[in-house]
């Protein structure tokens, strides 16, 4: 005859003898209770059962309680771009807020070596439900694995695909960077400039490749080179270099809009006329393109629609439902003032 399964003091079966009983972990059982696509068929069949055999019902509090349920979503990142986070954490809240969570906002150190330790500290000390990483921590090599070892979900943005995170939203960096030297080359351009992202950074690699490309097959191109690391100084530091060169570039494209800026404030001190002698264009489409003068052309990234997939995404695999795959965000160029035909 089958032995009694075991019961906690006071007669009702709490999650411990569920576990007890299937031997497993307290958190094996509270993903088969969420439905988390984590527990191997045959586990997940031998749990349910016990849970019917023993007529175990979690309490709502309990069973938050054993799944750490906080209703908190962390924004993890390194970004010193308050404009774009500003964007991203608006995109994120639209969802968040109306489902229960409540956003929780990590700014990770600049050294790769130094990210894993710290994001794993995060989760543990905020006790996130799961988090929404930004490029360029996105990117850094051997997260994806780390954060399996959490019980957290994680989706990250980027403009490559990263495999190991429960989604990822893509935005297409690589076509828009071909679509700058396109409107460029339109406008007449031949001697052209270009201010990099960061080097290792994917984003940066993703527009240089595709401005290049565009750029590799024509006749009577002249490219100067040259890199920044997103800064508002950086942009004046290559266009400092950028503008001392002979011939001149009549048309730059930097890669974020706050570098272009930079590149604006040093043609505006050296007295190059802005698009007459010199053509600008950025890459974010932030806010910023509008407070300057002229209003750069740049290229338009949908931060609140990215932020508000990947927040989509998190929280129905958060609460065990299927998350509707996500195509990759097209992103658009948007010409204004601060491009026009090269100068004679």
């Amino acid at each position: 005859m089958k032995a009694p399964e075991a019961r906690s003091p006071g007669g009702e079966p709490t999650i411990d003898d569920v576990a007890a009983a299937a031997g497993v972990s307290i958190r094996t059982v509270s993903r088969v209770l969420n439905k988390s696509p984590k527990v191997n068929e045959n586990t997940r069949k031998t749990i349910e059962d016990i849970i019917d055999r023993l007529n175990f019902k979690p309490s709502r509090g309990a069973r938050a309680l054993a799944m750490r349920r906080s209703f908190l979503i962390g924004l993890v990142h390194n970004d010193q771009n308050a404009l774009v986070l500003d964007s991203i954490q608006r995109g994120i809240a639209r969802v968040a807020s109306p489902n229960g969570y409540e956003l929780v906002v990590h700014a990770c150190p600049d050294q790769d070596d130094a990210v894993i330790d710290d994001v794993l500290a995060f989760i543990d000390r905020s006790r996130v439900d799961g988090i929404i990483l930004l490029p360029p921590v996105s990117g850094v090599p051997g997260l994806p694995e780390a954060l399996d070892t959490c019980p957290v979900t994680a989706v990250a943005l980027s403009s490559i695909p990263i495999e190991g995170f429960a989604g990822v939203v893509l935005s297409e960096e690589r076509q828009a960077g071909a679509e700058v030297a396109r409107h460029l080359l339109g406008l007449g351009h031949r001697a052209l400039g270009l201010v990099n992202g960061p080097e290792g950074v994917a984003s940066a690699q993703e527009r240089r490749t595709g401005f290049l490309g565009e750029i590799a097959n024509q006749a009577g191109i002249s490219l100067a080179e040259t890199s920044g690391d997103y800064s508002f100084a950086s942009g004046v530091l290559a266009a400092e270099e950028l503008l001392s060169r002979e011939p001149r570039p009549t048309a730059i494209f930097a890669a974020n809009d706050i570098m272009a800026a930079g590149v604006m404030k040093v043609a505006a001190t050296r007295r190059i006329a802005v698009p007459g002698q010199l053509s600008i264009v950025g890459f974010d489409g932030s806010i910023l393109t509008r407070m300057l003068t002229p209003a750069l052309t740049s290229v338009l990234r949908p931060f609140g629609e990215m932020a508000a997939s990947a927040a989509g995404q998190l929280i129905a695999r958060i609460e065990g439902n299927a998350a509707a795959p996500t195509m990759p965000h097209a992103l658009e160029l948007v010409p204004a003032e601060s491009t026009g035909p090269a100068p004679a």
